[in-house]
């Protein structure tokens, strides 16, 4: 007779990991009111292009390390079964597209050791630029450069993401709130850890005068994670319904939209790499993300379906993806990157 396995219980982190994926799965419920901003933006046509679709290039690097185009997997999840499921088939995709990949928050991770192993996909992407993520407040609530060097370690990271989430711990009941002292606090880790340190929003958007103050603290790359994505305001708001709490939808059109953070932060830190993210949803958004300044672009939300279900619906829904990148390019008669990013956008009238 087959021994029943006992249902396991989750950590209080853990539900509110799990709570977040299911809730993300329907984009349109938590994304924000406002769009990214591009919409402003449009490619001069050019109908004699010169170009071979097939022959345009989307290699770069980021970090050092190369991708066969300007995508990174955004941070999203893990901590529990299902998490895993969707990290794997995420990592094994962006191993077969040569894309990069970043995890969820490790926090849990490192404090119930029995999860690390849902962030741990180096055996199925030995080769992709790979990249941890801890959120940055916990420097304040006794977490270390010994704690970031653990969750490189435990995924053998290439790099680490200090995700910034100020509006989310301020709403959220499990909030961190201080935020006080940080920026010493994040030039430490910079200084100490042997990888490279990103900083990133989650969907309010990193501004000039803030990229600045973290170019100065040593980080290597700024994801600016703008508004016109996911917002984690209103995923809070919906956890906070899911238990019969009141909503308040004062902040839901809350921070900088995506092509003004990018716009801002490129101004501020030209030497920097920029991750443009926050609501980009097609190719064409790369390509204008690229041509105002971004060296890659990050996709999150709309991979959790595909995710869920394979490793092959994810390398399907990327390769239309790189597939629309190219598209852009031969329509305005460019053959590489570095040529898009020469090449002027026009700004809509409103």
């Amino acid at each position: 007779m087959a021994r029943s396995r006992a249902k396991k219980t989750l950590s209080a982190t853990q539900q509110r990991k799990k709570e977040h994926l299911e809730l993300c799965l329907d984009g349109e419920a938590v994304r924000g009111p406002d769009g990214t901003g591009f919409d402003r933006y449009a490619f001069r046509h050019n109908a004699l292009p010169e170009v071979d679709i097939d022959e345009i290039d989307l290699s770069t690097t980021f970090l050092g390390k190369p991708l066969q185009a300007p995508l990174l997997i955004s941070s999203m999840t893990g901590g529990f079964d299902l998490a895993r499921k969707v990290n794997r088939n995420l990592a094994d995709a962006a191993q077969r597209l040569r894309l990069a990949m970043g995890v969820g928050s490790q926090r849990v991770a490192l404090e119930e050791q029995s999860v690390a192993d849902s962030f741990k996909v180096r055996d199925l992407a030995p080769d992709i630029l790979l990249l941890g993520n801890l959120g940055a407040v916990q420097l304040n609530y006794g977490y270390g450069v010994e704690h970031c060097r653990r969750a490189v370690e435990m995924i053998q990271a290439d790099g680490l993401i200090l995700h910034l989430n100020v509006l989310q711990e301020a709403i959220q009941p499990e909030g961190n709130r201080n935020f006080k002292g940080l920026t010493e606090k994040i030039a430490e880790v910079c200084r100490r850890l042997e990888v490279p340190v990103v900083a990133k929003e989650v969907g309010s958007g990193i501004s000039g005068e803030v990229a600045s103050r973290l170019e100065r603290a040593g980080v290597r790359a700024i994801d600016v994670a703008g508004r016109g994505g996911t917002s984690w305001y209103s995923v809070e708001a919906k956890r906070a319904a899911q238990k019969g709490k009141a909503v308040d939808l004062t902040f839901a059109d809350w921070g900088i939209p995506t092509e003004e953070a990018l716009v801002e932060v490129r101004a501020a830190v030209p030497n920097l790499e920029v991750v443009a993210s926050g609501g980009i949803r097609n190719g064409l958004d790369i390509a204008k993300a690229i041509a105002l300044g971004a060296n890659i672009a990050a996709i999150g939300q709309p991979l959790l379906a595909p995710a869920l279900e394979s490793a092959q619906a994810v390398i399907e829904y990327l390769s239309g993806i790189i597939a629309e990148i190219k598209v852009a390019m031969l329509c305005v008669g460019v053959a590489n990157l570095k040529a898009l990013t020469k090449t002027p956008l026009i700004r809509r009238t409103p």
